[in-house]
């Protein structure tokens, strides 16, 4: 069985046939199923001596090649001709709201069923005409089933404008037909940096929204903002944050998005028990190590009592320090190589306290 579009209503099949076996030359002699007599008797063309044959022209309806040679070789090929009109299709917006998008497709068909007759007996067959459709867009979204549900509704509708387009084919032709999408669909986004630290951390919150009129900043520390970048956002108290970004579109479609992975670390201190002030750029300095600190005070004694160096500070100035140089003082005077005895005091963002004992003891000076 041969299927042809004819959607013009003027296209014109061919047959062309080989023999299966034998030796050629071969004759090849062209029928017509007639249902006057219930066979193929109705003649069509005929060529001798070649090795395979077309029939062209063909209208509608069954044919049967007849093929011999000079040896005594005899077959016959048969095939039935169908012509086919383009399926009637359309596509089209059924509905949409803020969270979807439902499309809507007719795949009506010209011909629904082809008749042939059983070459045996005559009698009258059908076969159906079978159609597959398949929903696309440009550019690409989520279509969800696109070859299974002729009327979709997709719940991730797209960001931005599309052309939807439904193409429909049956045995013999294929049609499309599409629809453009002019979007009204809002998204929450933004990005985090730095999404960890100690504290003071400063997070720049950056909008990646689409097609957001108002915002909403819930920065998970009790305030808000509803600013379209809200600039650089302080946490202070160690802990673990979370971020909310709710949005809405000049059509009142409502998103959110949340962050929930801000972490601010605990305060921390250690002290080191040995320096070494040589300007080789390793180990030059007294400098504890801090996270999360509020304030820091450092004293330095000599072992006879006398203090060499002093600090204390917090916010811009506790961030700027880089420790005890090994100057005595704020002079250009070395202390000598030897041991020396420190008082440390901190507290940390999250309020613990950092002045027993075990912040009190030696560090020893090499040069």
């Amino acid at each position: 069985m041969f299927f042809f579009c004819n959607s013009q209503g003027t296209s014109s099949a061919a047959l062309n046939a080989a023999s299966p076996g034998g030796v050629g030359p071969f004759t090849f002699s062209w029928f017509r199923w007639s249902d006057a007599t219930r066979g193929f008797t109705d003649p069509v063309t005929s060529q001798t001596g070649v090795m395979n044959s077309t029939a062209a022209n063909l209208t509608e309806g069954g044919y049967r090649v007849n093929i011999s040679n000079s040896q005594g070789y005899s077959t016959s090929l048969t095939a039935w001709i169908f012509y086919d009109s383009s399926p009637g299709a359309s596509a089209r917006l059924a509905n949409n709201t803020c969270d979807y998008v439902a499309l809507d497709g007719d795949t009506s068909s010209v011909i629904r069923r082809f008749y042939y007759r059983d070459p045996a007996n005559g009698s009258n067959l059908g076969l159906k005409n079978e159609i597959s459709f398949t929903w696309s867009s440009d550019p690409e979204s989520v279509i969800p089933f696109p070859s299974i549900e002729l009327n979709p509704i997709t719940f991730t509708p797209p960001l931005e404008d599309v052309t939807y387009r439904l193409r429909v084919s049956t045995l013999g032709c294929a049609t499309e037909a599409s629809f453009f999408y002019e979007s009204i669909h809002v998204k929450a986004d933004f990005t985090v940096s730095p999404v960890e630290g100690e504290a003071p951390l400063e997070v720049t919150l950056t909008d990646k929204s689409v097609r957001a009129a108002t915002y909403l900043w819930e920065f998970g520390d009790d305030s808000i903002s509803t600013e379209k970048d809200p600039g650089p956002h302080t946490y202070y108290i160690p802990d673990e944050y979370s971020v909310k970004l709710t949005v809405e579109s000049q059509l009142h479609c409502i998103d959110s998005m949340r962050f929930n992975d801000i972490v601010v670390e605990p305060s921390a201190l250690a002290i080191p028990n040995v320096f070494t002030p040589n300007e080789d750029g390793l180990n030059d300095r007294f400098m504890i190590d801090k996270r999360s600190l509020r304030y820091v005070s450092v004293v330095v004694f000599s072992r006879a009592g006398i203090k060499v160096y002093d600090f204390q500070g917090e916010g811009q100035i506790l961030k700027e320090w880089d420790g005890w140089d090994g100057n005595v003082g704020n002079s250009s005077a070395k202390a000598s190589p030897g041991v020396y005895y420190y008082i440390i005091k901190a507290l940390g963002w999250d309020d613990v306290k950092y002045d027993s004992k075990e912040y009190r003891g030696f560090v020893y000076l090499y040069r």
